[in-house]
């Protein structure tokens, strides 16, 4: 089996009934947005259960249970705990995890009330989370995307150069489609990262972001934890649409000019609005988020 079967609150709790029973008379609630590649349900008032959808992101739970009890004394932001870990069984195909609830809301790139402090504080975040000892840790695979991977290698991430190119050109009618090669051979070009590998989240995302009191409070989801290339975790400069924020997290962070080039290009290749695609069909504010971000990488090129 492949995919996952169908994932809802009963399966949730016919899986706790049997494993959990302790936890299994808890109220059972998906949350309001879901990721594309884990189903998530709050459990009670201080838990939640992660479930992968597809096979391809099962050792993320893994990866999750190993490692984020490791890093987080390490981090200045609350990240999630594991409480439990799940086993597949004859209702469902995949491991599975239990963790702590985190209070808060996801960060919204237009509505900031402070986008220095907020640069500030993940700037913060992710130069604690490179100087974690790497030893041991898990590189660049399939089940993270090849996180931590060189922009150009031959892998399946979302980088491939045959996954961007096509979406460059279905977006020929909608963009500027030769300056956005500009920024994508510009990151291939780029001198490769030549120093030791250091520890990514994968997926700083602003639906991983959670805030409170309007202060970054916690980063969660870690599926895609790796120790590689920077890079893919400097896109994050582009959630923030304020120039002063970019700059100032680019500055905490040190990231030369090589880094930021195949930050660009990381940026890029997740950002592609592809009209066909139901990641953005689905939800017309990404479409429009997305286009203003290849406009701000555009004009990062500029002199």
């Amino acid at each position: 089996m492949t995919d996952a079967p169908r994932i809802d609150a009963t399966l949730v709790r016919r899986l706790l009934t049997t494993q959990f029973p302790q936890w299994a008379d808890l109220p059972v609630t998906p949350v309001a947005t879901q990721g594309m590649d884990n189903a998530t349900f709050r459990l009670g008032d201080h838990m939640s259960v992660r479930l992968p959808r597809y096979r391809r992101w099962v050792g993320q739970v893994e990866r999750e249970q190993r490692w984020l009890p490791r890093l987080a004394p390490h981090l200045p932001l609350t990240v999630s705990t594991p409480l439990a870990e799940g086993q597949p069984d004859e209702h469902y195909p995949f491991p599975w995890s239990i963790y702590r609830w985190l209070d808060g809301h996801a960060l919204d790139p237009d509505r900031l009330p402070d986008p220095l402090r907020a640069a500030r504080d993940l700037a913060e975040f992710i130069a604690a989370l490179q100087a974690i000892d790497t030893t041991d840790a898990p590189g660049p695979q399939w089940s993270n995307s090849y996180r931590g991977a060189a922009i150009d290698a031959p892998v399946d991430s979302v980088a491939a150069k045959d996954r961007v190119l096509p979406k460059i050109e279905a977006l020929r009618d909608t963009v500027d489609t030769d300056a956005i090669m500009s920024v994508w051979e510009a990151a291939l070009s780029a001198p490769a990262w030549d120093r030791p590998p250091v520890w990514l989240h994968g997926d700083l995302a602003p639906g991983n972001l959670l805030f409170t009191d309007d202060r970054l409070s916690a980063v969660i989801d870690f599926g895609t934890v790796a120790v590689g290339d920077p890079a893919c975790d400097i896109t994050c400069v582009w959630m923030f649409r304020d120039p002063a924020a970019r700059d100032l997290l680019r500055q905490q962070l040190n990231v030369d000019p090589a880094t930021w080039t195949r930050a660009r290009g990381w940026t890029l290749a997740a950002n592609l609005p592809v009209p066909q695609d139901p990641f953005y069909t689905n939800r017309p504010d990404r479409t429009k988020r997305s286009l203003s971000i290849l406009d701000d990488l555009i004009a990062d090129t500029l002199p």
